[in-house]
């Protein structure tokens, strides 16, 4: 009689030597299939199916950004543990396959960053136009950082993550930041930096502010970062942020108050001419969160405003601390 044993399914999926070198590489990045093939020197078509029994025994997640399909490491306890098996028993032939694999992505991180560049260079006037109406981006990032504190940040996500700028700041701090844009060319130009910034414990996703894809309670900090001027509902994308935070949890929103540079509708797609503190701060009241006013930058046309909302602490937590 035959047992099927999944301990057994598992090292089978790993008795590949193609299997070990792909998840060898996202082990240095997220990559897409194409991404993948081009290192390998391998068809798309094989690759996939390696990929497929990858991600059956779960070693690897898959995730879908517009036409193309990025890959990740799987479950962090499973592949730790296979990780450090394999560099316990690593032989020299293995080493240096995945040496040179990891040299071919050299070729990789080229693309990205022509493709990044052209891109940056397609929209940089309409950003450096708005950049100029306001305080300097230094100052504003100085206040967000104030806001945050010195402390660590414990998981990070940025809703609207654009160029990935708030991660690349503080990223560092927290022990995992997950950026969410809706453009695949927004999240190619944040690989790019990132990656150059050396910001490791990092997660690009594609995802709607209305839907984020992420479960209830899962963050410690949510970044807002001149993000809720695009939206139709703000005070939909405030509870849909808010609805990611662990209890001490803190959503923070930087964007501008009420200002009547109408033009930016049409030149730069603004759906709300910048937010009064009562509306915001009812639409924190609203997500179930304790929200403040941090501080107005005034300086130039348009004045930044930063509004903090936390979420209280469960009772039975408030009855431990007491």
């Amino acid at each position: 009689m035959t047992i099927t044993l999944p301990l057994a399914d598992l090292f089978q999926a790993l008795a590949d030597p193609s299997r070990l070198r792909l998840l060898a590489l996202l082990q240095e990045m997220e990559l897409t299939v194409g991404e993948l093939a081009q290192v390998l020197a391998q068809s798309q078509p094989r690759v996939s199916r390696h990929l497929k029994i990858l991600a059956d025994a779960r070693l690897i997640e898959r995730r879908k950004e517009g036409s193309w399909v990025f890959l990740q490491l799987g479950e962090p306890a499973l592949v730790e543990a296979l990780v450090g098996l394999w560099d316990a028993v690593a032989d020299p032939v293995t080493t240096r396959q995945f040496s040179a694999d990891r040299a071919r992505l050299a070729a990789v991180r080229a693309d990205r960053a022509e493709a990044a560049a052209r891109y940056f260079a397609a929209h940089a006037a309409q950003w450096d136009e708005i950049r100029s109406l306001h305080v300097a981006d230094a100052q504003v990032e100085d206040a967000i950082r104030e806001a945050l504190g010195d402390g660590p940040i414990g998981q990070l996500v940025d809703i609207g993550t654009g160029t990935g700028r708030m991660i690349e700041l503080f990223g560092q701090a927290a022990t995992r930041s997950i950026g969410i844009d809706r453009s695949t060319e927004m999240l190619r130009l944040a690989r790019v930096k990132l990656e150059e910034a050396g910001i490791d414990a990092v997660s690009l996703r594609q995802g709607d502010m209305y839907a984020l894809p992420l479960p209830d309670g899962e963050a410690d900090v949510v970044l807002l970062h001149q993000v809720l001027h695009y939206a139709q509902s703000p005070a939909a994308a405030i509870v849909e942020g808010a609805r990611l935070l662990r209890p001490g949890g803190r959503l923070l929103i930087i964007d501008f108050a009420p200002h009547e540079r109408e033009e930016l509708r049409d030149t730069a797609q603004h759906a709300r001419l910048g937010f009064a503190d009562d509306a915001v701060l009812g639409w924190l009241g609203a997500a179930g969160l304790d929200g403040k006013v941090v501080r107005h930058l005034e300086g130039g046309e348009l004045t930044v405003t930063l509004w903090a909302g936390v979420r209280p602490p469960r009772l039975d937590q408030e009855r431990k601390a007491a």
